[in-house]
C-alpha cells in the first residue's frame, strides 16, 4: 500500500489486466481453460497500428503508477531483452524496438500486455521463475492475447460487465448482487481507480497458452516451459493457503494466476513431452540475482494476518480466517462472507468530512447514494477515530457497509472500508481495534528481502539450504516452491539455487 488514494488491480496469465480507456479494455480474471492442447491459434495481426501505439502510450504511465513504478538496473535490462525477443515472434512488430517491456515493482505474481507493443511483468513473478524459457512463455502468453485481438472480441462484454477493481468484483459477486446497488458495490473498493477487469473465455485463455508455446518454439526455447511455470504458480497458490492457515485455496481473485491440473497438462501436451530447446537456466538466474522479493517496505509488508507500514508508522491485524493481499495502493482483506480494504485519502483534519467523503465516493456514475445514519467518534490505541455504518439492499437481501477512519497525523488519515452480510459486520471489530502506531525501532526493523542465487556445495541438501531462508516459518516449503523442487530432489555441487535473504 503506497501513500495515496488509489486502488490496486491485479492481473496476469490468469488475471491479465489493463483498460485505462475504452480502446484498451482487455483485463480479465483468469478462467480455467479446458484441456484442449490442439486448439488452433488464431492468425495474429500483422502490425502495431498507429492508434494502438497512441492508446498504449497514454496508458503506460498510468499502469506504472498503479503497479508501484518500474524496476531499473541490470535485472530490468535482462527482462527487457527476453520480452522483446519473444514479442517479435508474434508478428505484431518486425523489430524489437517496436516493443516496450517493463519490469514492475509489485509483489503480486502478475504479467500482462496491452496493444501498442507494451509488455509488463512483476518482479515477484520473475523471482518465482526458474529459467529464461519460463519468462519468455509467460510474456508470450500475454502478447498472444493482444495478437489474437481478444481485447476487441471482448470489448462489448467489457462495456456491459466491466468491474472496477478486483475487490469490487468480489463484493459484486459475493455480497451485492448485480442490480444498481451491486454496481455501487463494485466501486466500494475502487476509489479513484480507472482500471477495469474483464474475464476472458476459457477458449481465449487456451488460445493464449497455445500462442505462447508456439512463440517459445519459434524462438528456440523449450516449449515445455509454459507447463512448468504454470506448475510453479499452482504450487505458490497452495503455499499461500498454508501460510494463511487455511485448508482452502487462495481466493481466485487474489491468486492472479490460478493454474489447475488440466491446464498444466494441456500446456505440456501442446509442447510435447519430448520437446527440446534452450532454457538458459544459469543465464536467467544470473540475470535476476538480487531482485527484490515480497513486499516493498515502502508499500508496507504482510506477515501472516498482520500488516505493518514502516513509512506511515502504523500496523493492524486481520480477523482470524481472513486473507490479506498487499497492492501498491491499498490492502485487500477477504473472508468467506465479508470483504474489506485499507486505503487512504486526502485529509483536511476533520474525520467526519473524511468518512463522508469515502461514502460519497460510492456515488460515482450516478448511482444512488449510501450514507451512514450517524458518525461515531472513539479512540483506538490512542489514535483518534471515527466510523459510520450504512445498510444497502441487494438481490438477495441486505449488506452492511462500514467506513472506519483513523487520524494518524494532522494531515494524514487511513480508513477501512468493509462490507458484510447483514448482521455480520462485527467480524471486523477485532481488526478495527487492532490499528496502532508503531515505534521508530519497529519501523527500522522492517527490511526488504531479495532473491540471492547460490551455488550448491558438496554436502548441501534442500533441508540445509532452506534453513538459510529469511523466514521464521515454513522455510523448507518456501525454498522448494521457489526452486521448483521436492523434498526428495537431489542437489549436485555446482548447481545454482535461489534463496530469499535480507
Amino acid at each position: 500500500m503506497a501513500e495515496f488514494n488509489r486502488t490496486w488491480v491485479i492481473g496476469l496469465l490468469g488475471v491479465s489486466m489493463l483498460a485505462l480507456s475504452p480502446g484498451l479494455a482487455q483485463a480479465r480474471t483468469v478462467a480455467k481453460p479446458a484441456a484442449q492442447p490442439a486448439a488452433p491459434a488464431a492468425a495474429p495481426v500483422q502490425s502495431i497500428s498507429a492508434s494502438d501505439k497512441a492508446e498504449g502510450a497514454k496508458a503506460h504511465p498510468q499502469l506504472l503508477q498503479e503497479f508501484g513504478g518500474s524496476v531499473t538496473g541490470r535485472q530490468a535490462t535482462y527482462v527487457e531483452g527476453v520480452g522483446k525477443t519473444i514479442a517479435v515472434q508474434s508478428g505484431l512488430g518486425n523489430a524489437k524496438s517496436e516493443f516496450t517491456v517493463t519490469l514492475l515493482n509489485s509483489s503480486v505474481n502478475n504479467a500482462f500486455a496491452i496493444p501498442g507493443g507494451y509488455i509488463y511483468v512483476t518482479r515477484e513473478l520473475v523471482g518465482l521463475m526458474n529459467n529464461e524459457a519460463e519468462l519468455a512463455g509467460v510474456l508470450g502468453h500475454e502478447v498472444g492475447h493482444v495478437a489474437a485481438q481478444h481485447q476487441k472480441k471482448r470489448q462489448a462484454a467489457a462495456q456491459q460487465n466491466a468491474i472496477i477493481g478486483v475487490i469490487g468484483s468480489v463484493l459484486s459477486g459475493v455480497l451485492l448482487g448485480n442490480n444498481a446497488l451491486g454496481k455501487i458495490g463494485q466501486q466500494v473498493f475502487s476509489q479513484g481507480s480507472q482500471m477495469l477487469t474483464l474475464k476472458y473465455s476459457r477458449g481465449q485463455e487456451t488460445e493464449a497458452d497455445n500462442l505462447g508455446i508456439d512463440y517459445l518454439r519459434k524462438a528456440g526455447y523449450d516449449p515445455r516451459a509454459m507447463s512448468t511455470v504454470l506448475q510453479s504458480l499452482a504450487n505458490q497458490n497452495n503455499l499461500e493457503a498454508t501460510l494463511q492457515g487455511s485448508n482452502t485455496r487462495v481466493p481466485e481473485w487474489a491468486s492472479t494466476h490460478p493454474a489447475d491440473g488440466p491446464r498444466i497438462k494441456a500446456a505440456l501436451d501442446r509442447a510435447g513431452s519430448a520437446a527440446t530447446g534452450i532454457t538458459n537456466r544459469d543465464k536467467f538466474l544470473t540475470g535476476i540475482d538480487g531482485i527484490m522479493w515480497g513486499d516493498d517496505p515502502h508499500q508496507g509488508v504482510i506477515e501472516g494476518r498482520k500488516f505493518l507500514h514502516p513509512d506511515m508508522k502504523f500496523a493492524f491485524e486481520a480477523p482470524q480466517g481472513f486473507y490479506l493481499v498487499n497492492g501498491t495502493t491499498s490492502v485487500a482483506i477477504a473472508g468467506q462472507s465479508a470483504k474489506g480494504e485499507l486505503s487512504n485519502g486526502a485529509y483536511s483534519g476533520d474525520l467526519d468530512t473524511y468518512v463522508n467523503a469515502v461514502f460519497a465516493g460510492l456515488d460515482k456514475n450516478g448511482q444512488a447514494s449510501i450514507r451512514p445514519a450517524s458518525i461515531q467518534h472513539t479512540t483506538v490505541n490512542g489514535i483518534p477515530a471515527a466510523y459510520g455504518a450504512a445498510r444497502a439492499n441487494n438481490d438477495s437481501g441486505t449488506v452492511d457497509v462500514i467506513v472506519f477512519a483513523y487520524e494518524l497525523g494532522p494531515k494524514q488519515a487511513v480508513h477501512f472500508l468493509t462490507a458484510a452480510q447483514t448482521g455480520g459486520a462485527d467480524v471486523f471489530n477485532s481488526m478495527f481495534g487492532s490499528m496502532r502506531k508503531i515505534t521508530d525501532s519497529e519501523a527500522a526493523a522492517v527490511k526488504p528481502r531479495k532473491v540471492s542465487v547460490q551455488t550448491v556445495k558438496k554436502g548441501d541438501t534442500v533441508q540445509s539450504l532452506s534453513a538459510r531462508m529469511a523466514y521464521s516459518d515454513h522455510q523448507l516449503e518456501r525454498f522448494l516452491v521457489l526452486n521448483g523442487l521436492t523434498e526428495t530432489s537431489n542437489l549436485l555441487p555446482g548447481q545454482k539455487v535461489k534463496l530469499v535473504v535480507y
